[in-house]
């Protein structure tokens, strides 16, 4: 398997989205009449769609917005919310600077330390709007801000790094038991990221309800390129969903695998589910709504690292509402709004009544797929020429 690179080497071959196309079907459907839920630790969730932990997209409000929309926003531990009583001035002074002092100053303004009473007010206040409670933290404080949360009534906890692993080998701190975390607390819990068969397997074998899918594809995600890790969306999720589907056929348990991050369209998100995703979380795209606390601006949440950044702050602009985003009317023809609508009109295309059946789509390597006949839109930058 795989194709010489040079003498006694081989790789594999890996597909990302603009690589692969859905095959219609047979049989279509009337798109009002698919079903889109899906369901984490026995809980029923109406939209597969999350917004990212970053702090250009989720705040506590976006939180609520989102919930009563039927989705779930991560709101992510590590952020300012989490370090300032109000960090309104904060994001409009990042989204205010120059792209040459965009870095320096997020490394500046993410150093006061994460305070644990702002923990407790933020879960409070969200759930005391009456929508679940979702958040994310790095696996060295995972211990700790879980007790917290959990206390102040949060549903759903995340624990999240740029490579998660079961086996992860240190002397200077002391390595999280994921496995313990799990088994310890009552939230539902979700671990990733990572993009292997082997690791997927072995971060469900531990216990969480769900496992994370993505390493470096985000807009404003740099470790591709810093680290020159990663493995294109669709061949990690392919392989995140093998594994699924092997462990449940093991042990009776279904882990939903969620991809994370490379999804600019409403056509990228088809294909993530097409490729075995049960749901998956959108940054940039989220980031583009009026509600997000970015102001049009996106950075990923690796970019204040104070040694070795792997983020950039990127200008998304501000395209519509989020009710636009979702569920339109869209006002923009380049895929970027109604991405439930066009969830709905591509699984009545190919005749999936449900997700289950759009993980069964066929699937055609084809690189030429979104330039094919394009050539005025490309000149134009029209549609998908832009």
């Amino acid at each position: 398997m795989g194709e010489w690179i040079g003498h006694g080497r081989k790789a594999r071959r890996a597909y990302g989205f603009d690589e692969i196309a859905i095959v219609p079907g047979a049989i279509t459907i009337n798109p009002n009449e698919v079903e889109i839920h899906w369901e984490l630790g026995g809980k029923r969730f109406e939209l597969p769609i999350m917004a990212a932990a970053m702090d250009g997209v989720v705040d506590p409000d976006f939180s609520i917005a989102m919930g009563k929309m039927g989705g779930l926003a991560i709101l992510n531990l590590e952020g300012v919310w989490f370090r300032y009583d109000d960090p309104r001035e904060i994001l409009s002074e990042i989204a205010g600077a120059t792209p040459e002092r965009a870095t320096e100053l997020v490394q500046q303004l993410y150093q006061p330390p994460v305070r644990e009473d702002l923990i407790s007010k933020r879960v409070e206040y969200i759930k005391a709007a009456g929508v679940p409670v979702v958040v994310s933290s790095i696996p060295q404080k995972a211990d700790r801000s879980a007790a917290i949360c959990e206390e102040a009534g949060c549903d759903v906890f995340i624990v999240q790094s740029t490579v998660s692993t079961v086996r992860h080998i240190s002397s200077e701190y002391k390595m999280l038991d994921i496995a313990d975390l799990c088994k310890r607390t009552k939230m539902s819990v979700m671990v990733g990221n990572c993009v292997t068969y082997e690791t997927s397997m072995e971060l469900m074998e531990a216990g969480p309800d769900a496992v994370i899918i993505g390493i470096g594809p985000g807009a404003a995600c740099t470790s591709r390129g810093v680290l020159g890790i990663g493995v294109p969306q669709v061949t990690a999720t392919v392989d995140g969903a093998a594994a699924r589907d092997e462990f449940y056929k093991r042990t009776g348990k279904y882990v939903p695998i969620i991809t994370d991050g490379g999804m600019n369209v409403g056509g990228d998100i088809c294909k993530a589910f097409a490729a075995g995703a049960d749901a998956v979380i959108v940054g940039s795209a989220f980031a583009k709504a009026k509600e997000a606390p970015g102001g049009g601006f996106h950075w990923g949440m690796a970019t204040p690292h104070a040694n070795l950044p792997r983020g950039t702050r990127v200008r998304v602009g501000t395209t519509g509402s989020l009710e636009e985003i979702l569920f339109g009317p869209a006002r923009l023809d380049d895929g970027s709004q109604n991405l439930v609508g066009a969830l709905r009109t591509c699984m009545g295309s190919i005749g999936a009544a449900n997700l289950k059946e759009l993980q069964r789509a066929e699937l055609v390597i084809a690189p030429a797929i979104k330039t094919e006949g394009k050539i005025f839109q490309a000149a134009q930058k029209i549609g998908m020429g832009k």
